[in-house]
């Protein structure tokens, strides 16, 4: 049985919302936070927290429009993540969110990770290269970081990319960078997906490529910060 609440926790000066969903149980267990898309923390992100929870992480989606007006941070966000700046208070936020994950009963602070979409992944990608207490990350669609060679400080990286995109160019730069640095990886192009393939509720989804990168994904963060047991 998965347990779920809405939370909230200090970034700064304001208050952040989330939505939390872990396993029955004490743990301990491993964490992953989950990075929306554009589209805010829906209930599309919401579910894939659960997801999560589902087969033994506890999951934290951060909503990172909390307290601000939606469409001016469409437009900021997507400045930072074309800009792809590793100093943003976005990151801030995450760095934060991830201290009141690991600061809840039963989180292992030695397991955690994150997974994120378009601006989100983009956003892993770069958090990956600033935060040490990050152990694996899985970007899907997702613009890299500048410069590129920040990712020789980054954790291993499970990415996922449609072949029909803008990002697929991005997909294979990174998996070059990582190459370069050797840092483990799992990169994947998906020849028939578009963007957002991966969002079950949205147009452009694709069922193969979606189930697909999602057992990439379980199998490459257990290996990095499993084993998993619920």
């Amino acid at each position: 049985m998965v347990q779920t609440q809405d939370v909230s926790f200090s970034s700064g000066k304001r208050q952040v919302q989330g939505y939390l969903a872990r396993p029955e149980g004490e743990g301990p267990f491993p964490g992953v936070i989950v990075i929306h898309e554009i589209f805010g923390m829906n209930e599309n992100i919401r579910d894939i927290a659960r997801r999560f929870a589902d087969v033994g992480y506890a999951a934290l989606a951060v909503d990172l429009f909390s307290g601000r007006n939606r469409t001016v941070c469409m437009f900021r966000f997507m400045g930072q993540m074309f800009l792809k700046s590793l100093n943003n208070e976005s990151l801030n936020d995450l760095k934060g969110s991830l201290t009141y994950l690991t600061e809840q009963p039963g989180i292992d602070d030695s397991r955690v990770g994150a997974i994120g979409f378009c601006m989100g992944g983009g956003f892993a990608i770069a958090w990956a290269c600033t935060d040490e207490r990050l152990k694996v990350v899985a970007p899907f669609y997702a613009a890299n970081p500048r410069p590129l060679d920040a990712v020789k400080r980054a954790c291993p990286v499970v990415g996922s990319y449609p072949e029909k995109d803008f990002t697929a160019s991005q997909g294979h730069k990174l998996e070059q960078a990582l190459e370069q640095y050797t840092i483990p990886h799992d990169i994947k192009i998906y020849p028939e997906a578009k963007h957002s393939f991966f969002n079950d509720q949205g147009r452009m989804y694709h069922a193969e490529a979606s189930e697909d990168a999602w057992q990439r994904v379980m199998t490459f963060f257990e290996a990095q910060i499993g084993p998993v047991s619920v």
